[in-house]
């Protein structure tokens, strides 16, 4: 007599919703011994490289390398343009500055109290005219520059409006909506997002300002990140792993492209008045080497995004039918990338010709061919970091596909780590509902279960 346990035979394939991964011991020494070395070299670089807070320097007053302090609108009066004159400002004020008006009109005199700093409480007037673009209501709060080395009158200026509330609202908003949707990966994903923007703010910049090499720099930090965000998102696990080699893979092609490009067609680095005023604070920083480090570091989010979805497809096809091998694996992998590829192209380029809409305004009102446009330096800055980003973005995925691939079709152990064939047993067929299934028996003959 058979018992009901006994004629219970495995499944013919996995009905887990868990995702799939190689296990054999020969494939994790595989990764690790390309992984590990990787991850310590990136250690010892951030050790190396490690600045130390941001080099000081007397500030030069101009743009935002200067004091500033938070302030708040107290009072607003409205004037005659004409009326403002030396009894209402300073005599001292500038002809034609904004705190002395030349148009005719209703003028704002703005009274704004500093509400930090060593002055706390003090005030200072701020005329705006009609047409400014920038017009202030009571209890708004305003950011304002302090220039100690003025006239006492002068010492105090507006520079724009505090939009620490709606930004802070904001945040917590897409926070919010991350954690709801995402759930536990997305509060991992919101403590990577955190960790990354450490290592921006307290490596990557700062160690460019002390003068170390910023294509060195950003290689080392965005490996960094590249390692803590995706093992705090997806896990240490072998797609993972796969995921990280073709990011790196592709992060090295991008490297190369652009050293190649950013030398050959003579781009400076140096083309507005932010990079301009870094240049003159800092004149050791290689201006080039910059913008190649923001087109690695740039890049690196959607590499991550593409990486991280081919490697998925393919172990989950693999699950749906794990007698595929790493031709049909990719081959079918490759078409869900070909879609990936073509949007993730077209959002990265509208990305920048959105940044750049205001300058290529500027180029439709003068009336500018389309090689001239291409041709100067601030557009054609932003169509080599497109360019190359997106030639790196189209290789990411095939060969993180074909790595996932080989990794996935390679192993054959079962959940031990053990390579060696498993022991050939009666082949079951998954049944559908409402339909019989015939289970052999040890003699031969077959019971029929009504499922």
């Amino acid at each position: 007599m058979t018992s009901p346990q006994q004629t219970r035979q495995p499944h013919g394939h996995s009905h887990s919703h868990e995702p799939a991964e190689p296990v054999s011991r020969h494939l994790r020494k595989v990764i690790a011994a390309v992984l590990i070395p990787f991850a310590a070299a990136v250690v010892v670089g951030l050790a190396v490289l490690w600045p130390g807070g941001a080099p000081s320097h007397e500030r030069s007053g101009v743009g935002f390398d200067r004091q500033t302090q938070q302030g708040r609108v107290v009072q607003i009066e409205q004037v005659d343009c004409k009326d403002v004159n030396a009894s209402q400002i300073p005599a001292s004020t500038p002809p034609g500055s904004a705190a002395r008006p030349t148009e005719t009109g209703d003028c704002a005199k703005a009274t704004i109290e500093v509400t930090t700093g060593k002055e706390k409480g003090r005030t200072f007037i701020e005329i705006v005219q009609p047409d400014a673009p920038r017009q202030f209501h009571v209890k708004q709060g305003v950011m304002v520059a302090y220039a100690p080395d003025a006239p006492h009158e002068l010492q105090y200026s507006v520079t724009d409006v505090n939009r620490a509330f709606p930004m802070a609202l904001l945040a917590g908003i897409f926070a919010l909506a991350v954690v709801v949707v995402g759930r536990m990966r997305g509060v991992m994903a919101l403590v990577a997002l955190a960790v990354s923007f450490a290592v921006l703010t307290l490596f990557i910049l700062p160690a460019i300002l002390q003068g170390s090499n910023p294509l060195v720099v950003a290689v080392v930090g965005a490996s960094a990140i590249m390692l803590i965000a995706l093992y705090m998102c997806h896990g240490l696990t072998a797609r993972t792993s796969v995921a990280v080699l073709g990011t790196l893979i592709s992060l090295l092609l991008i490297g190369l492209l652009g050293s190649l490009f950013i030398g050959w067609a003579s781009l400076t680095g140096n083309t507005d008045d932010s990079t301009g005023l870094i240049h003159g604070l800092y004149p050791g920083i290689d201006m080039s080497g910059l913008l190649l480090a923001g087109v690695i570091i740039g890049s690196l989010g959607v590499l991550d995004d593409v990486t991280v979805t081919q490697t998925s497809a393919v172990w989950e096809l693999h699950q749906a039918d794990p007698s595929m091998g790493p031709r049909a694996l990719y081959r079918a992998a490759i078409r869900i990338g070909r879609d990936h590829i073509a949007s993730v192209v077209n959002t990265l380029v509208l990305a920048y010709a959105g940044a750049a809409l205001p300058l290529l305004l500027l180029f439709s009102i003068a009336q500018s061919g389309v090689s001239t446009v291409a041709n100067s330096e601030l557009v054609a800055e932003e169509i080599v970091r497109t360019l190359v980003g997106s030639i790196g973005l189209v290789a990411s995925v095939p060969v993180t596909t074909a790595l996932a691939a080989l990794v996935v079709s390679a192993d054959r152990s079962g959940p031990s780590g053990s390579t060696e064939p498993k022991p050939a047993g009666p082949a079951t067929a998954p049944s559908l509902p409402g339909q019989s299934a015939r289970v052999s028996g040890a003699g031969g003959r077959g019971r029929r279960h009504k499922k």
